[in-house]
Formats: C-alpha cells, structure tokens, sequence
C-alpha cells in the first residue's frame, strides 16, 4: 500500500489538480504532507513497534492508511485532501518499519536475507506496476480510486496478519524519543512550509519568514535534543562513521535530484505531452524494473570492486539520464526521447541501490544495523520533500518568465493577458476562461507548453547537477575498498 501509493498519487497530480482547481502549491502539498509525516515518524513508528509490539504497530499502521485512503478519496477539496495525505503519512510511518521488523523477528540469520530480498522484490513489483494500475483507475474511472484501491488490499493484509504473523516485541527497547519526534517534524513542517508557501505569498510575509525561521529553530534544537536524550531517534554517534556519514549525504543529493523528477515528469507527459494517465504510469517501467532485476548483480560489485567504485559510477550515468530528460521539446516521441533517458537513469539508480545499502549497513555495528537502516530510509524520504519544496518554488519562477516573454507582445486582450498572469502558479495546469477566441487561445497553449518544457530542462540539468555531487561525495567520503568501511576511514 504504501509503496504503491507513494507513485501514484504522483501520476494523479493533473487530473485531481483539474478537478480541485488547485494550483501547483495545492499539489505540492500532497505530496509533502504524506512525505512529511512519514520521514520525520519512520524511526518513531520502529521505536513503537520494539516497545508494544511489532503486529500491532504495524497493524494500526494499516489501519490508519486504510482510513485516510477513505477520507482521500472522498475530498471534496485540496485541503480535505491534505489533511487526509498527512494522516496517510502517519499511518505508513508505522506501516513501513513494521514490515521489515517482522521480517527481521520472525526468520533467524540464515533464512532472514532471503526473506527481505523476497519484500524487496515486492515492493519492486508494486512500484513498477502500482502506476500502471493507477493510471488506467484515474483514466477510465476517477483520481479517487488511487485512493480507494487500498481498501481491499488493507482488509486483506489485517486478516493475513491477524491469522499468521505471531507477536514479538524488543524487551531490552526503553522509551520513546518523544521530544526528538517532534522537534524534527516541526523542524521540517516549518522549512518545507515556509518554502511551498513563499510561491503564493512571498518571502517577505509574516506566515514565510516566521516558519523558516521556526523550523531551522526546531531542526537545530533536534540535533541538540538527540545529543542529550537517553535513547535518541537518530544517534549523532553514528556519524563519527565517515563512510555512514559519506552515505547518507549521498542518499540526500541522489534522492533529492529523484524526488523532484517524479514530480515534475507526469505533469510534463499528462500536461504537456498530452499522454494519458495509464500511458504515464507506464512509462517509468523501465527505470523500475531494470533496478528491480539488476539489483542483485549490483550488490556483488561491492565484493568485486569495493564500494566506491559503483557509488561514483552509478550517481555519474543517472546524471546522465537526467540531462537526456533536458533535451525532449514539446510533441517528443517517448520511444526515441524518453525511453533511452528512462533507460540510462534505471541503468545509473541500479548500480548505485544496492552497493549504498550495503555501506550503510557495514559501517555500524551489527546490533544498531536496523537503526542505521531507518535513518538511511527517512534521509532518502526527507530528500525528496525538501526537493519538491525548494525546487518547486525554482519551477513557477522558470515558467513564469518563460511565459510573460512569449506572451509579450502579443495580440491578446489586456484583461485575458492578466488573467493568465496571475493564474501562472498553476503551471501546465492552467485553464484558460472559456469564449476567448481560437488564435488567442491556440497561441497561450502553446507559450504554456513551452514555458512548462523550459522550466523543466532547467529542473532536469539541477538533476543532474545533484547526481554528480552526489558521485562526488562518494569520492570524497566512502572507502575505496569493502573491508575498510567497519573502520569508519
């Protein structure tokens, strides 16, 4: 549930935006407040779990994401929703770390490797074909059936979980970093809403400033917080590890440059390209599944090669794949633009997955691997919404002068011209009033198109920019060979 949903809503994006009037601020808070909710809560939700109980965690966690599918579904408007996606979140910060806890209680040492490659595996499978699913749903039937799909499946998973998987608990797990939780979530609401919101008010409003100024408050206030508590969310000990410290930086630039393509890219083929949404949720397949089926050979380079070798290579050719994403004008041919783009990318992410996996596991003892795996797993997670929100705001500014030169000039009423204006933070989305005639409008559709493709090569080359530097941290930080990353060197 919750990796499918992760993807679709994203595929979703036009068409609830359409159907909400909402405008890109709109849409980037849904996807933030379910990326908020979960990055800042994913190591409370493990906590939890080793504390009373890993079914039952996991089991309010699919019960929460159950009822909050149901309440996305019957938004009336972009607020509802947003409210509903941050309860999603909450749900899945449960969900998510309970899986693998299970996982890790319920198989011994031999049999437990099989066993989370066997979830990977899954989650792989859900990822490529959830879009797939998602978009025919959106297409022939309505965006809130992105949502509703989760019903059935979450009414299947509680009576599996109820009937099969025992009960297990840490008894040596002490309390709950409570105070860390949520200075983090505050830290980061207060960033991200402050960025998101800066689009539609300006940095000079009193809502802007004050939530920036806020949320780096609380995020410094939560190094502090996990430097003095007694059992911290996030051990700051564990960064004195230069190859777990060089790992999760890499994680941040690599996941950012990836968050903000899958959100930026359906709108571009939904809006732009004008394909449809089923065709859209395909179109990723090739990135997924050659991660999918290429993540096993990949883990041997670190055994063959060493770790640097592929976290320098795999960062450099997904750089690669986001600048041919840069070249496509608008009418592309997927077959002969995006695909080999598409291609490159998988390519570059599938040799980079698993060998950043092994690093961040390697590099701390054994007994605090699971934390290490969590951390990992909500730095990823908060790069990708920090992404959406900084380089959002980039986006509106790109389109928008894009837009007003093209439209400069131009033989259009003064009063559609203004209207047009102060409807640019729509993007691609925006709908053009009705009676205005056939030249005007053809000749605002096109200057749209072309402002939304400007604006996204710029994002697209950001890209990959932040894939390079994410190689280049690998350079700098991870060991050139495996057995030197326990030694933190």
């Amino acid at each position: 549930m919750a990796f499918i949903d992760s993807t679709v809503v994203n595929v979703a994006l036009p068409a609830l935006q359409a159907s909400l009037h909402a405008n890109v601020v709109g849409i980037q808070w849904v996807v933030e407040s379910y990326g908020l909710l979960l990055g800042a809560l994913i190591l409370v939700g493990g906590s939890l779990g080793d504390l009373f109980g890993r079914r039952s965690m996991f089991l309010v966690g699919v019960g929460i994401f159950a009822t909050a599918s149901i309440a996305c579904g019957f938004a009336s408007n972009i607020q509802q929703l947003i409210i509903a996606r941050s309860v999603q979140g909450l749900g899945a910060a449960f969900l998510v770390p309970g899986s693998l806890s299970i996982i890790s209680a319920c198989f011994d040492e031999k049999t437990r490797g099989q066993a989370i490659g066997t979830w990977s595996g899954f989650t792989a499978i859900t990822t490529a074909f959830g879009p797939v699913l998602g978009g025919w749903l959106i297409e022939h039937a309505s965006w809130r059936w992105a949502f509703f799909v989760n019903i059935p499946i979450a009414a299947a998973v509680i009576a599996i979980s109820l009937r099969y998987i025992p009960e297990s608990r840490n008894t040596t797990a002490r309390h709950v970093d409570w105070l860390g939780a949520m200075a983090a979530a505050a830290g980061l609401g207060g960033v991200v809403s402050g960025f998101i919101e800066s689009v539609d008010l300006g940095w000079g409003h009193p809502l802007v400033f004050g939530s920036l100024i806020a949320g780096f408050a609380f995020l410094i206030g939560f190094a502090f917080v996990e430097a003095r508590v007694s059992s911290p969310m996030v051990p700051l000990t564990l960064f004195e590890s230069r190859s777990f410290s060089g790992a999760n930086l890499l994680t941040l630039l690599l996941y950012a440059a990836l968050g903000t393509f899958f959100f930026l890219f359906p709108m571009n083929l939904i809006q732009v390209q004008g394909y449809s949404t089923t065709a859209t949720g395909a179109a990723a397949l090739p990135l997924i599944l050659l991660i999918f089926f290429l993540s096993r050979w990949s883990g041997g380079l670190v055994k063959r090669y060493g770790p640097r070798v592929p976290l320098v290579t795999g960062p450099v050719i997904a750089a690669t794949g986001f600048a041919l994403f840069a070249v496509p004008g608008v009418g592309a041919n997927y077959w002969k633009a995006f695909f080999p783009a598409f291609v490159v990318l998988g390519f570059g992410m599938a040799i980079s997955v698993a060998p950043l996996t092994t690093v961040v596991m390697s590099s701390v003892d054994q007994s605090r691997a699971g934390t290490a795996s969590g951390i990992n797993n909500a730095v990823a997670r908060v790069a990708g919404v920090l992404a959406v929100a900084i380089l959002g705001i980039l986006m509106v500014r790109l389109f928008s002068s894009s837009l007003n030169r093209s439209l400069t000039g131009a033989l259009i009423p003064p009063g559609i011209l203004q209207y047009v204006r102060s409807n640019e933070i729509k993007l691609a989305g925006l709908e053009l009033p009705s009676g205005l005639d056939s030249s005007a409008t053809a000749l605002i559709r096109v200057s749209i198109s072309h402002a939304f493709v400007f604006g996204f090569r710029i994002e697209m080359l950001i890209c990959a920019g932040l894939s390079l530097a994410s190689g280049a941290v690998a350079w700098l930080l991870v060991p050139a060979r495996a057995e030197q990353i326990a030694l933190g060197r």
